[in-house]
């Protein structure tokens, strides 16, 4: 499993790619696709405990 550094990288590189595009469009559907998708990339990015800890054991 790749450590938290490179999937921080690849996070942040989506986003880039999603700048890129999003400046270059009118499409409203596909700016508030963008949105989504941002949001969902900015989730896993920020989110606590960072994806690379592993989880607590599920209780029963």
């Amino acid at each position: 499993m790749p450590g938290e550094k490179e999937l921080n990288c690849n996070l942040f590189d989506q986003l880039s790619i999603l700048e890129r595009i999003e400046a270059v469009t009118d499409d409203e559907k596909a700016l508030k696709q963008i949105a989504m998708e941002r949001r969902q990339i900015e989730r896993k990015l920020y989110q606590q405990p960072p994806l690379t800890q592993p989880s607590p054991p599920q209780q029963q």
